[in-house]
């Protein structure tokens, strides 16, 4: 049975309420830092140590490895060869940035090299535990080391380079090599807090704070703790969307899937020593707030509105504890003190006070929205305008719980959609847009159903299971709610049943689909409560959550890592392999079957590159899209930086540049957005004017993408003279 819930972009921690996507990310372990006061070898260390994997983690271990074995999607053999894996993937997951261990650590690791197989078929953990050991000491080290260089006078005339990206590498040849490693970051810690405007006799308690709380909070790290690094490097060894939940992050899921969590609405991850907003979720506080941006890194956290509670730095501290900062009651607020995506490394922060809330489901609700678009009447060369529907579309989201109990106005995103696209029939729209940028899946069925309302009957998705069989998941209602000229609007961060909607549209010839290509997870998990399967565990198991079926195309082509490329691709695509599935170093690869038997709809895909043609020449003199295009680049050029200068002259410098910039390009976006067309939302048809800020979730104004995508409709419809391409259904008679 595969899972009905299919989200889908990253794996990340929710702060709020939203599914959890969460891949239990080690990279988190990159920050935390340990300071111990003693001075005993490092063998002395290792022996008085009391961690040591406990009874209920070996009855665990039998149990994942059993699961995957037999019934994960990928079949992987337990062997010497995956081991090797392993062993990469544990150690990258403590030390991610090579700045704890060093090349003498590495070289006694490789005696594991071909024995973690052995070691998990019996259950025996002391490698993992032995090898955690040895990092725990050497970020003692390296946390000590960072308290004595505070004492010391730093010079920030001297401009000398700090290389903060050290994923790719080569290990630390020795302490000594690792000391000028550390130097250099402590100095860059500094000036970083420095040019924040943090007043200078602050800043070494700040950084003497920081470094005593990593300490404390990495030796609290416990047994369970240990066990669960291990076994996500086990399970992503093999897939990435595997993982294992130790019990407390599995009352963390629970409570995240309750939809109970009170917060600011945002996804989270852990990026080496920061907080990453990896996603803002709708309907949530920080998405109402509009300030706080995907990509953002959250650098500090406070409570209140005033400044009587300070901004607790929280760099380097575990994802899980910066989620609990943030975590509060209703109507509460927090402070979080922000490094923007557009600032870089060394750029200047900001602080963003937020109202603590659930997320208002409504907001996640379906909405629509009108855009009257200006275009050249080609028989008067008068200017007019023409009607284009909007349907956003955040998740795909149903009620089981009032399904299961039969009642007949449950909530689902079909059946909202319906009713909006009717209501859009009455407006004379010439032309519809699903709007499923960022929408990162939900429900399989919801994804079927929806189809369902362009189509006439017929398959919508394959799934296929780990013994090879394909299930083919049908729309069996011959009715059809919208036969216009219809397109479907994607980006990088739409993911599973978004993906199987927009493929299934593409592949029935029924729409246009445009943006960029979409994420590419084509998978689907099921949750494994291990305790179920163990009499003797009360609930001191974990879940696991495992890969168990792979989604197709009608066409037979996977969904799977590709996604689904759009007809007409947009110029903010990213050809570049940290996005997306295809960033997973072992996700699984594309693949196809079969085709399914199914009668496709005529939409003018010969008209396709006219559109394509047209689009181009016109965002070649677009002011909005050379705009869009310069901040990306931006953006792109200032996260690809290995490295800041330590020199404070040099810092600044560019820091007031980067600053001046993004002022002068947020004050052209606003010239530019009044030239540009209103969208209206229209439920209750109220105009802009009339909406109300805090309670109107509506696209802005600036929106270029979303208008240019209306543009492209328009130029296919404009080609309705030519019978060829008459955007009409029409079904094949195979």
């Amino acid at each position: 049975m595969h899972c009905l819930v299919l989200k889908g972009t990253t794996t990340t921690h929710q702060c709020g309420v939203k599914t959890m996507k969460r891949r239990l990310a080690i990279s988190t372990f990159v920050a935390l830092l340990v300071w111990n006061q003693a001075s005993l070898s490092l063998t002395k260390e290792i022996e008085m140590t009391s961690l040591s994997p406990t009874l209920a983690h070996k009855r665990a271990t039998d149990l994942i490895t059993h699961f995957i074995s037999n019934y994960h999607y990928k079949k992987t053999p337990l062997d010497d060869q995956l081991s090797s894996r392993i062993l990469d993937k544990y150690i990258e997951s403590l030390d991610p940035n090579r700045s704890y261990f060093i090349e003498e650590d590495i070289n006694s690791f490789q005696k594991y090299r071909t024995q973690l197989d052995d070691s998990l078929r019996g259950a025996d953990l002391s490698p993992a535990f032995e090898i955690f050991k040895v990092f725990r000491i050497r970020v003692d080290q390296r946390v000590n080391f960072s308290l004595q260089q505070l004492k010391k006078e730093q010079d920030f005339a001297v401009d000398e380079e700090y290389f903060f990206d050290r994923k790719e590498a080569p290990w630390a040849k020795d302490l000594q090599a690792l000391d000028e490693l550390w130097r250099k970051r402590l100095k860059n810690d500094i000036l970083s807090l420095k040019l924040s405007d943090k007043k200078t006799d602050k800043l070494s308690d700040v950084l003497k704070k920081r470094y005593n709380s990593l300490a404390r909070r990495t030796h609290q790290l416990n047994s369970e703790d240990v066990f669960q690094f291990f076994m996500n490097a086990y399970t992503t060894s093999i897939e990435p969307h595997t993982s294992y939940f130790s019990p407390r992050t599995s009352e963390n899921f629970d409570i995240q899937m309750r939809l109970s969590l009170e917060g600011i609405g945002a996804v989270l991850q852990s990026d080496d020593e920061h907080t990453l907003v990896k996603e803002i979720i709708v309907g949530g506080p920080a998405d109402l707030n509009k300030e706080l941006q995907a990509e953002d890194k959250i650098v500090g956290v406070g409570q209140g509105t005033g400044t009587k509670e300070p901004i607790v730095d929280v760099v380097g501290w575990r994802l899980d504890d910066v989620v609990d900062l943030i975590r509060g009651p209703k109507d509460s607020h927090v402070r979080l003190e922000v490094l923007p995506k557009a600032a870089g490394v060394g750029g200047a922060r900001k602080v963003i006070s937020l109202k603590r809330n659930k997320i208002n489901l409504e907001e996640q609700a379906a909405k629509s929205y009108l855009i009257d678009l200006p275009v050249t009447n080609p028989t008067t060369q008068g200017k007019t305008t023409k009607k284009i529907g909007i349907i956003d579309l955040p998740t795909f989201y149903l009620d089981f719980a009032a399904l299961s109990r039969g009642e007949k106005d449950y909530r689902s995103s079909t059946r909202d959609v319906k009713k909006l696209i009717e209501d859009l029939r009455k407006e004379n729209i010439e032309g519809l847009i699903i709007d499923l940028r960022s929408n990162g899946g939900g429900s399989l069925l919801e994804a079927t159903s929806l189809t369902g309302l362009f189509i006439e009957t017929g398959p919508v998705v394959q799934v296929k299971d780990a013994i090879g069989r394909i299930e083919i998941n049908d729309d069996s209602d011959p009715t059809i709610t919208y036969t216009g000229p219809l397109a479907v609007l994607v980006n990088r961060y739409s993911a599973s049943a978004s993906e199987i909607f927009a493929g299934a549209i593409q592949d029935y010839r029924r729409g246009v689909l445009i943006g960029e290509p979409t994420f590419g997870k084509g998978t689907v998990q099921n949750l494994i409560d291990l305790n179920r399967f163990d009499d003797r565990s009360e609930n001191t198991l974990g879940h696991l959550k495992t890969t168990i079926a792979q989604f197709f195309r009608v066409s037979g082509n996977s969904t799977q890592h590709r996604g689904v490329v759009p007809d007409i691709i947009f110029p903010t695509a990213l050809d570049n392999a940290d996005y997306g599935e295809k960033s997973y170093k072992n996700a699984l690869p594309w693949a196809s079957v079969t085709p399914a038997t199914y009668r496709a709809a005529l939409a003018p895909v010969e008209a396709f590159e006219a559109a394509r043609y047209q689009h181009e020449q016109r965002i070649a003199l677009d002011p909005a899209f050379k705009l869009l295009m310069e901040e990306m680049q931006t953006i792109k050029k200032l996260q690809d930086r290995e490295s800041v200068s330590l020199s404070e002259l040099i810092r600044k410098t560019e820091r007031d540049d980067i600053e001046l910039k993004n002022k002068q390009r947020e004050v052209r976006h606003e010239d530019i957005a009044k030239t540009l067309p209103t969208l209206i939302k229209h439920e209750n048809h109220r105009k802009p004017a009339e909406t109300k800020k805090d309670d109107d979730h509506k696209p802005e104004s600036k929106d270029i993408l979303l208008i240019e995508a209306a543009r492209i409709l328009h130029d296919l419809i404009n080609g309705k003279s030519d019978p060829a391409v008459k955007p009409q259904l029409v079904i094949h008679k195979d």
